[in-house]
């Protein structure tokens, strides 16, 4: 008999209980070692041998006819020798241990059935050939692929060298060896065989590979899978297993045995078992087993060893893990956020600007009233004749420095621009504080558009493997006759929609992310992530937020409240403090322009001359002239009061008039702006919260009713269009019920902006204090 290579399930057996009236299978087992975590498993099997033979049988599995091997060939020659002399009526064998022994038997006495996933490309059968052909005995051939495998991961992470790592035992019994010699040749690679009996010898034997391949460990604990995962993940390998998708769970990389694939194992066993009972031989069940090949990824583990998802995969490939949980350099919470973007954003830098320059103005223009000093220096040259007859006056050459002082002791042109330029600067200081709170309502608007997308990509990846699954629904519906290949078709479509979507949702939240870094002045592409935000968790509750909650939810309230929102907002707006700065600095110029025209301007001015040299002719004086001497001065003030300056004062006077009207229209309409917006804010809060609870509802019927949908469709009671209605209800609660949510955080945000007051910014004493406030406004209206 050819030699056939078993990769092992073990399974722990607990007793079935004996049927008097039935006729009694009793079932024999070989294992190679025996996993008490495989009790599941078995379990599984065993329940789906029971429906499977249902009545025609009682089957036992007694704990007598459990013989273990412990990985020893000899010892599992005696465990057959000993199983054909018992009392049982079929014998199961799982392992390669079991399978070196079996092999060599060549008559079975007992109907054998030798079970494992055997992959083919270690199997040579003759062409043509599809039952055992051994009398009482047949194996399990399966589709998958140890060479399928390993292209599939060369496609995925473009590797040099990969580790092969496979149990012991095998590594003995097969030739390895020569099987990767083919493989790494068509792929151009290199490859390390690592056998191992432990754990120690895997993790001390994969220096020097960029990709690893479990082909063998079905007996490592969950824990021992999870350490060797966070070790390759941790040097950046790309991992690929030939196990379930369990390793998947513990953080292993991708795999190409479909969910299904279990489930299709265990109905071979069972339906063998059923053949053995109808009195079939077993040389003529067949002996293969075709798998659906699908590729699995665990999400996370691919970020983490930074191996990029091909979108061309998308459409093909299952996913496993968090979409949500992202590889990022820093996370970032709502209020660091706010602090964020007011300490770093470059608008608000460029707000601080103007106000530095507006600082400025008000000092230029107070430096009207330092003194002014200058220094001067000059030299002359006067034609001889004239100097000649000057009489000492001009001589021919002369040179001279000249220090003059003046001071303006006071101007109402002066005082009034430095007065303008203070309200001006005060005004733009309210600038900054609205253009601030502008920001802060984007930076709090992109953190929520963040998580939003977030759960999005969630509940997209999630459509997308219920779209598969409905998928397989078909195709099986199709192939036992209860629907036609439309529907097959119609979800095959479905599902490049979905993938589609899958790729948009990915790229709108890439998108969101460099946003916020723009916001918070980060490098775009640095890798950050946002903390997710639940309503009424600590940190609402620290700034208050379910009280205003509870106030607004009261009708009695909520007038009262609406009014005190309004006057505090009308209290607290940059925009109303701006206009008023802007008033009193026109105010200030109609004063100017009126009676403070003919405000005497007063100033006082002095000089020091002194000649510092002459020559030439005419340089001395003529006797009796007195000579002028070396340096003098002069000193003197200056009265002015303007009367007529081409009626510019009139004009100046006129605009500032219509300024001045135009100001306080623009605070009367901001002011009912400020009104109208607290309203429609409340209004919009009310509908959000409604609709909070509407989405919770709406989603979880629209959950069950997928869920009776899809059962019905299974079942053939319902029709392809009613799944996909219910399906798409569904996908559509749920991205309404995250939307509500957030969506009430950004309506309360967008309150609080017109408020110009954000909780989140300020401390728990001071919206106490506001909210001490509100109280005593209610008690008073």
């Amino acid at each position: 008999m050819r030699k056939i290579v078993v990769l092992c399930f073990v399974f722990c057996l607990p007793l079935c209980s004996v049927g008097q009236t039935k006729e009694v299978l009793n079932v024999g087992i070989l294992l190679d070692y025996f996993d008490t975590n495989k009790i599941d498993l078995f379990d599984e099997l065993k329940n789906e041998i029971k429906a499977v033979v249902g009545e025609d049988a009682e089957v036992k599995f007694d704990d007598e006819n459990i013989l273990v091997a412990d990985l020893d060939v000899k010892k599992a020659q005696e465990n057959y020798n000993t199983i054909i002399t018992k009392d049982v009526d079929i014998i199961l064998a799982f392992g390669l241990v079991n399978n070196e022994v079996i092999a060599r038997v060549k008559s079975h006495p007992i109907p054998t059935i030798l079970f494992g996933v055997v992959s083919n490309d270690l199997i040579k059968i003759k062409e043509g050939q599809t039952t055992s052909e051994i009398n009482n005995f047949s194996f399990i051939i399966t589709s998958k692929s140890y060479a399928s495998d390993l292209l599939t991961l060369h496609q995925l992470s473009n590797y040099n060298k990969v580790g092969i790592i496979i149990e012991d035992g095998v590594v003995d019994g097969v030739d390895v060896e020569g099987f990767m010699d083919t493989v790494a040749q068509d792929l151009d690679v290199d490859y390390k065989v690592i056998p191992f009996k432990s754990l120690d010898d895997i993790l001390s034997n994969i220096d020097g590979i960029d990709a690893a391949y479990l082909v063998g460990g079905f007996y490592l604990q969950e824990s021992e899978i999870k350490t060797l995962a966070n070790e390759f993940i941790k040097r950046k390998i790309p991992s690929f297993t030939n196990n379930t998708i369990t390793d998947l769970d513990n953080g292993l990389m991708a795999t190409n045995q479909a969910k299904q694939n279990l489930n299709q194992f265990f109905r071979r066993v069972a339906l063998s078992v059923e053949d053995v009972v109808s009195g079939k031989n077993l040389k003529d069940i067949p002996i293969y087993l075709e798998y659906d090949n699908e590729l699995t990824i665990n999400y996370n583990t691919a970020q983490l060893v930074e191996l990029p998802i091909k979108n061309s995969l998308l459409a093909t490939t299952n996913f496993v893990g968090n979409f949500n949980k992202v590889i990022y350099d820093k996370k970032y919470g709502l209020v660091e956020v706010l602090h964020n973007i007011i300490q770093d954003n470059l608008g608000l830098q460029v707000e601080k600007a103007n106000i530095n320059l507006a600082g400025k103005d008000v000092q230029s223009a107070k430096s009207e009233y330092l003194p002014n000093l200058s220094a001067s220096a000059s030299a002359a040259y006067v034609d001889p004749g004239l100097a000649e007859v000057a009489n000492g006056q001009s001589p021919e050459f002369s040179t001279s420095g000249n220090i003059g002082l003046s001071q303006l002791v006071y101007s109402e042109a002066v005082s009034a621009n430095v007065s303008i330029q203070k309200s001006l600067e005060q005004a733009q200081i309210q600038n900054y504080t609205s253009e601030e709170l502008n920001t802060v309502l984007e930076g709090a608007n992109t953190y929520l558009n963040c998580l939003i997308l977030k759960a999005n990509l969630q509940i997209v990846s999630q459509n997308l493997e219920l779209t598969k699954t409905n998928l397989q629904i078909a195709k099986q519906n199709f192939e036992a006759g209860q629907s036609g290949k439309s529907d097959v078709l119609r979800f095959q479509s479905e599902l490049a929609q979905g993938s589609q979507l899958l790729i948009e949702a990915i790229n709108s939240l890439k998108q969101s992310f460099f946003e916020l870094n723009k916001v918070l002045n980060n490098p775009i592409d640095q890798k950050i992530d946002v903390e997710d935000l639940e309503l009424q968790v600590e940190l609402f509750e620290r700034y208050n937020y379910s009280k205003w909650s509870r106030f607004l939810d009261n009708p009695k309230l909520r007038k009262k409240l609406i009014d005190f929102l309004v006057e505090f907002a009308l209290e607290n707006s940059p925009e109303l403090k701006s206009l008023d700065y802007n008033l009193e600095a026109t105010d200030r110029s109609l004063k100017l322009y009126s009676g403070g025209r003919f405000v005497p301007t007063l100033a006082l001015q002095g000089q020091y001359i002194h000649e510092l040299s002459r020559s030439g002719k005419g340089v001395g004086y003529p006797t009796g002239f007195p000579v002028i001497p070396d340096g003098y001065y002069n000193v003197g003030a200056s009265l002015t009061i303007p009367l007529i300056d081409q009626n510019k004062q009139n004009i100046n006077k006129q605009i500032a008039i219509i300024q001045k009207d135009q100001i306080e229209i623009n605070e009367q309409d901001l002011k009912l702006q400020i009104a109208s917006n607290i309203n429609n804010a409340i209004l919009d809060l009310i509908n959000q919260i409604a609709n909070i609870e509407l989405s919770k509802v709406s989603e979880r019927t629209a959950e069950e009713g997928l869920e009776l949908t899809q059962a019905s469709y299974n079942s053939g009671a319902v029709n392809i269009v009613q799944l996909l209605d219910a399906q798409n209800n569904y996908l559509e609660a749920q991205l309404a019920n995250i939307s509500a949510n957030y969506n009430y955080l950004f309506s309360a945000l967008q309150l609080e902006r017109s408020l110009g007051y954000f909780f989140l910014l300020h401390t728990v004493e001071e919206n106490e204090e506001v909210i001490r406030r509100f109280e005593e406004f209610a008690l008073r209206n």
